[in-house]
């Protein structure tokens, strides 16, 4: 899956604020997320975190 920071993608699953929007601040091993509704970050395997997005909106470059 291409994946680039800044990408924002849309998950399966909506986090507990309502939105299923997060933006990718970080690629490796481990993706870093932050949610597009609250701000709040996370760090997801990259196996669990591919399995669970539905699609991606590109970056601006």
């Amino acid at each position: 899956m291409d994946i680039r920071t800044g990408d924002i993608v849309t998950m399966k699953k909506q986090h507990p604020c309502g939105s299923k929007k997060w933006k990718i601040l970080r690629i490796g091993a481990d993706f870093r997320m932050e949610c597009c509704g609250c701000g709040h970050t996370v760090m997801l395997p990259r196996a669990k975190a591919e399995k669970n997005i539905k699609s991606v909106e590109r970056a601006e470059e």
